[in-house]
């Protein structure tokens, strides 16, 4: 018999998906602590008028492009403003959701990739919000700004004093944002269509519909992006090696398996 070992052709495997119930009381606990974490940064109504006034300044420092340029384009007619209001209330979880469970059911692996790099992003959020409370720049007067949920509607957000079921002085950096670039991200790595890239569409208009109805700056979305980036750097994800015939689907095989040569001769 020949001990000799060499890396040879390994099977295409498909990784167990993890358990649900974990996955779902995982989920849902992130996201409890990610609200109460929320409401520990509420509250803090001056400091978070002058952060809002030190980021529209830097911004014209750094001569970007006027919010008040999106949300112009927005304001020509009523229906348009209101698609924007629709999308930015009932979009962002809906769609990362179900890009979720998509993930879970289709390409495990994936999954579970995804599903860490948005907690690590959640969680870097989270502390940058407890650090920095930022008032948007709706309520900031020197923006000169329309706050179009309220005049247009829908609106997901009561007064600040009274509303106690988010921290509206947490826009920096915009979830709504980094979670759209990563669904769009995901898709992408996780599927072979010659379509996916349209997957960006989302992202972008996330983007502009947070910036145009005036829920964020444009450095909220830059530092989303970055907390991204860092989080895909620092968790990869799964290795593709080939491709299921007529489908298009990724699978997945281990990187290096040795397997016996001459043996049983």
């Amino acid at each position: 018999m020949n001990a000799r070992t060499e890396p040879g052709e390994a099977e295409p495997v498909t990784p167990a998906r993890p358990p649900i119930v974990r996955e779902l009381l995982l989920v849902a606990g992130l996201f409890l602590v990610y609200k109460l974490g929320r409401q520990l940064a509420a509250g803090h109504t001056g400091e978070a008028f002058r952060n809002a006034r030190d980021v529209w300044h830097v911004e014209r420092l750094l001569r970007l492009p006027q919010e008040g340029s999106v949300q112009a384009l927005l304001l020509h007619g009523d229906t348009v403003v209101q698609v924007a209001n629709t999308y930015y209330a009932t979009v962002h979880f809906p769609a990362t959701l179900a890009f979720l469970v998509w993930l879970y059911l289709r390409r495990p692996a994936h999954y579970v990739w995804a599903r860490r790099v948005l907690a690590a992003v959640t969680a870097a959020a989270l502390v940058l919000h407890l650090a920095l409370p930022l008032a948007p720049p709706r309520m900031l007067a020197a923006t000169g700004l329309v706050d179009t949920a309220r005049v247009y509607g829908p609106s997901v957000y009561g007064p600040p004093r009274t509303d106690h079921l988010s921290n509206q002085f947490a826009a920096m950096p915009s979830l709504h944002f980094g979670w759209a670039l990563m669904v769009a991200i995901g898709l992408i790595v996780a599927t072979r269509s010659r379509w996916r890239w349209l997957w960006l569409l989302h992202p972008l208009l996330t983007l502009l519909v947070i910036v145009g109805t005036a829920n964020h700056y444009w450095l909220d979305a830059v530092v989303a992006g970055a907390l991204l980036g860092l989080a895909l750097v620092l968790i990869h994800a799964p290795r593709r090696k080939s491709t299921t015939a007529g489908r298009g689907a990724p699978v997945l095989v281990p990187a290096e398996q040795p397997v016996l040569v001459g043996a049983g001769r």
